[in-house]
C-alpha cells in the first residue's frame, strides 16, 4: 500500500471517528495553504486530505482497510486544494471556524406531541371554580421494552451499512472536482443503529396508547376558549421520550337564565303594567340563592337593575363581575271589560302625561284597583 492514511494523520488504525476528524481540523489548521505557502506545506496539506477523505467514510474505509484503492474507485485521486481533492469542505471550515458538524446519527428518543381536549363546565363552575376526572387517551411509555424499542432480552445494534454514523457518504465529480455529500443512511434512517428484534407489544416504536384518568383543576373566572396547560400529560414521545403537554380547552354550556358577557351576567325579568307603575319586588335565582329584585315605581320597559358583584369571578385579580336585570314590562294584549273601564278612568284622570311614578289624587286608588283587576282578584 502506498501511502498509509492512518500514519498521515497521525491516528491509531482503531481510532474512531472524532479522533480522526480531530487530528484532521489539528492538522489543516497547521498546514493550510491560506497559512502556509509554503510548497512542500502544500504537498503535505493535499496529503492529509485525501486522508482524512478515506477515513472519514466508512465505505471507503472499509475498502482502503481491505487492500484496495478508494479514490481511484471514486473516480479520481486526491488533487489540490481549490481542484476538488480536498474532500469534506464543511470539516476544513470546522478548523478554521470552529463550525459545529451537524452530522450524525438522530436519536431515536424525541419529545412528545402536545395534546388537546375539550372539557364542557356549565356556568356556576365557570364563576367558582371546580375539580373535574377527565379521560385522556394518549401515548406512554411502552412497559415491555421500557421504551427501548427492542424485545425484551435484545438490545439495538450498531448499522453495518453507516457504521453507526447515521450517514452515508457518496464522491461525484463535478466541474469544480470531487464533491462529496452525505444523506441519511437507508438501512437505520438515521438512527445509526437498528433493532433487529422490535418489541412485539409497540412494533419498536417504544409506545403504547392507553387511556388514563385525570385530575384538573378550573380556576374561578374560566370563559369560552380558556386553555389550561398540563406539563407533560400529553404525548411520550418515539422512543420513549419525554412527554408533550396537554391542554384543556374549556366550553361552558349555555345557561337557562343568564347570558354572560365577559365578567357580567345579563337575564331579563318580565313584569305586568301594574306592577311597573306601582313597583314591586321579583324574587330571582341567582349564583348564589334566591334575591328579591326591587322594581321601583315608574319603572319603563327597558330600564334595568344592578346587582353589584353577582357575576362571575374575576379570573385573574378579586372581586366579582356584575348581575344586570333587564325588565320588560308586559303590556296586556286583551282586557275584559272591568279591565277596560278603569284603564279608561285611569286615561281620564291623568289627562296629559305626567312625569313617571308620580300620581295625582286619586290615581293611586285606581291604581290599586287595577292591579287587582289585573291579579284576577
Amino acid at each position: 500500500m502506498a501511502t498509509d492514511y492512518y500514519a498521515v494523520l497521525g491516528v491509531r488504525r482503531d481510532a474512531s471517528q472524532d479522533e480522526i476528524k480531530k487530528a484532521f481540523r489539528r492538522l489543516a489548521r497547521e498546514l493550510h495553504p491560506d497559512v502556509n505557502p509554503d510548497p512542500k506545506t502544500q504537498e503535505r496539506f493535499k496529503e492529509i486530505n485525501a486522508a482524512y477523505e478515506v477515513l472519514s467514510d466508512p465505505q471507503k474505509k472499509q475498502v482502503y482497510d481491505l487492500g484496495g484503492d478508494p479514490l481511484s474507485q471514486a473516480g479520481g485521486g486526491a488533487g489540490g486544494f481549490g481542484q476538488g481533492g480536498f474532500g469534506n469542505f464543511s470539516d476544513i471550515m470546522d478548523a478554521f471556524f470552529g463550525t459545529a458538524s451537524q452530522r450524525g446519527p438522530r436519536s431515536r428518543t424525541r419529545r412528545g406531541q402536545d395534546a388537546m381536549i375539550r372539557l364542557e363546565i356549565d356556568l356556576n363552575e365557570a364563576a367558582f371554580g371546580t375539580t373535574k376526572e377527565i379521560q385522556v387517551d394518549t401515548a406512554v411509555v411502552c412497559t415491555t421494552c421500557s421504551g427501548e424499542g427492542a424485545a425484551p432480552g435484545t438490545a439495538a445494534q450498531t448499522c453495518d451499512m453507516c457504521r453507526g454514523r447515521g450517514e452515508v457518504s457518496q464522491v461525484t465529480r463535478s466541474f469544480l472536482g470531487q464533491v462529496m455529500t452525505s444523506r441519511p443512511c437507508p438501512q437505520c434512517q438515521g438512527f445509526g443503529t437498528v433493532v433487529p428484534t422490535p418489541c412485539p407489544e409497540c412494533a419498536g416504536d417504544g409506545r403504547v396508547r392507553s387511556r388514563r384518568t385525570l385530575t384538573v383543576k378550573i380556576p374561578a373566572g374560566v370563559d369560552n376558549g380558556t386553555r389550561i396547560q398540563l406539563a407533560g400529560e400529553g404525548e411520550v414521545g418515539p422512543g420513549g421520550g419525554p412527554a408533550g403537554d396537554l391542554y384543556v380547552e374549556i366550553h361552558e354550556q349555555p345557561h337557562e337564565t343568564f347570558q354572560r358577557r365577559g365578567d357580567d351576567l345579563h337575564c331579563t325579568v318580565t313584569i305586568p303594567m301594574t306592577a311597573g307603575a306601582l313597583g314591586t319586588k321579583v324574587p330571582l335565582e341567582t349564583l348564589d340563592g334566591v334575591v328579591d329584585i326591587d322594581i321601583r315605581p315608574g319603572t319603563q320597559s327597558g330600564q334595568s337593575v344592578p346587582l353589584h358583584g353577582r357575576g362571575v369571578t374575576h379570573l385573574r385579580g378579586g372581586g366579582r363581575g356584575d348581575l344586570i336585570v333587564h325588565v320588560e314590562v308586559l303590556t296586556p294584549s286583551k282586557l275584559d271589560p272591568q279591565q277596560e273601564d278603569l284603564l279608561r278612568q285611569l286615561a281620564k284622570l291623568r289627562g296629559e302625561e305626567r312625569p313617571t311614578g308620580q300620581f295625582q289624587p286619586g290615581q293611586q286608588g285606581l291604581f290599586s284597583r287595577l292591579k287587582d283587576a289585573f291579579n284576577g282578584r
